[in-house]
């Protein structure tokens, strides 16, 4: 409460172009900054299964200019274990990292609904199911801002698909509304009170999510009691004016100086009545002030590399284990085949990208556990198409021995940020390998990475199927884990 009373006064010393100043960024990651009132800028930054904090302020969405994160599991996978006590030791382990890198809100978590299986952004949502996605972001909030780090809850609402996802409507009655697309925010919002809450690219009945009263005040506000600020994803604006009557308070990122001019004009004007930018400069002003009570931290790698490894193992989730297969010995003879288990997919592609620490890879943390065994790649990571000369590698290393471990799943072109899946296939020349190798060895474990829902041709060929959905950076540490029997498939 200390800090709106702060607000307040400091908004009261405040010209109208000051104000109107706090309603949109300095750059791409950075609020702005009343340096004669003691208001410094913050930094805001994408997660949310890890900090994407870029090296430059540029206005660009590169994902190679970053610094080095521990990546944890991405909400796909997390949500799988059902666990609220993960969820917020994750959140408050990424806290640390956000506090080492000064970074005083985390640009998430995603509770979109997975309307459809073929979302290409679905690894970045928790669940098709409102009531559990809402209690696990509420643990993921709660554990982010124990830290002094604020959270921004996101996309409100309604933003299902990346399909045309900045002109999409999403009409609905109102039951499925309420019961389905919205009762997850309502849910997080109720329970912890995130410092922010984003909207959505999209429009929802017609109106975009960024100039949505309905949205913004009418529910979000008088209904939900939310406290907090709401920010616009990232270019959602469409009318600025419109926006802030009907409670959007901040506009990323910064694109010039004519939005916070229309809106100083606006009030001059008589469009806008000037208490109701005072809210919107308010609401800016407690959370810059918020974020000042965040203590500096010096985090230990190692340690957020192991809750990362015991997170991922946590979620993973057993589809199959026929004669009790899982889990094995490090005695035996054992073939592991398929490129992922060099080089693994752990985490979706976009906004969400982090460049990790260190990528485990599960040949070295099978050997390290003791367990012999002969590799064959099976397929190129980068083809769909069934290589016959790597088939005919792995169907010889399979043959004879005691167990067989195939890595197989959906490579990083096939589910991103920006657009949908066409179909719900792996890759055939992942399809082929297993269906090959099967029937040269009835012991195959399939160990599957990937952020979306998949078909699996091949299921009753196979004894075991262990899914990891995209689990991080420490994902093959998991694996070996759980394949030789040190932890459980507990999602």
């Amino acid at each position: 409460m200390h800090h709106l009373k702060k607000a307040r006064e400091l908004v009261a010393q405040m010209t109208l172009l000051e104000k109107a100043s706090l309603c949109s960024g300095k750059d791409f990651w950075y609020l702005k900054s009343i340096d004669r009132l003691g208001l410094p800028s913050i930094m805001v930054t994408d997660g949310p299964h890890g900090l994407r904090k870029q090296l430059s302020s540029s206005e660009d969405l590169g994902i190679s200019e970053n610094f080095p994160a521990v990546c944890f599991p991405t909400a796909c996978a997390l949500a799988c274990s059902f666990d609220r006590e993960l969820l917020r030791e994750v959140g408050s382990t990424i806290g640390e990292e956000c506090r080492q890198e000064e970074v005083a809100v985390l640009l998430g978590p995603g509770i979109n609904i997975k309307r459809s299986p073929l979302c290409g952004r679905n690894f970045e949502y928790y669940s098709e199911d409102p009531h559990l996605s809402g209690h696990l972001a509420a643990a993921f909030i709660d554990g982010v801002q124990s830290q002094g780090v604020g959270t921004s809850l996101k996309h409100y609402a309604a933003n299902n698909q990346e399909k045309r996802r900045l002109t999409v409507d999403a009409v609905m009655d109102e039951r499925t509304f309420r019961e389905i697309y919205l009762a997850g925010f309502e849910c997080a919002i109720k329970l912890v009170q995130p410092w922010s809450v984003m909207c959505s690219y999209n429009r929802v009945f017609g109106e975009h999510a960024s100039q949505n009263e309905r949205l913004l005040t009418s529910i979000l506000r008088n209904e939900w009691g939310f406290k907090g600020l709401v920010v616009s994803d990232w270019g959602a604006v469409v009318d600025r004016v419109k926006g802030l009557t009907t409670g959007l308070d901040l506009e990323m990122p910064h694109l010039g100086t004519a939005h916070d001019d229309r809106i100083a004009q606006a009030v001059k004007d008589g469009i806008i009545a000037v208490e109701v930018l005072d809210r919107a400069a308010q609401r800016v002003t407690e959370l810059i002030l918020r974020a000042q009570d965040r203590k500096p931290y010096k985090y230990n790698i190692k340690k957020h590399r192991a809750i990362a490894r015991r997170a991922a193992a946590r979620s993973a989730v057993l589809l199959k284990n026929e004669g009790n297969l899982l889990p094995g010995s490090p005695g035996g003879r054992a073939a592991v085949i398929g490129a992922f288990a060099r080089i693994p997919r752990y985490q979706g592609t976009g906004s969400s990208r982090i460049t990790p620490i260190q990528v485990d890879n599960a040949c070295d943390e099978l050997n390290a556990m003791g367990l012999e065994f002969e590799y064959a790649e099976g397929y190129r990571e980068e083809s769909d198409l069934p290589d016959e000369t790597l088939i005919a590698e792995a169907c010889r290393v399979a043959a004879g021995k005691d167990v067989v471990y195939i890595f197989a799943g959906l490579p990083d072109r096939y589910e991103a940020e920006t657009f949908d899946r066409e179909n719900l296939a792996m890759p055939q020349s992942h399809n082929n390998l297993i269906e090959a190798v099967s029937r040269v060895n009835e012991n195959v474990v399939v160990i599957l990475y990937c952020g979306g829902v998949v078909e699996l041709p091949w299921a009753d060929k196979v004894k075991a199927i262990l899914l990891m959905h995209l689990g991080g950076e420490a994902v093959s540490g998991a694996v070996a884990d759980l394949l030789l029997g040190k932890a459980n498939p507990t999602g």
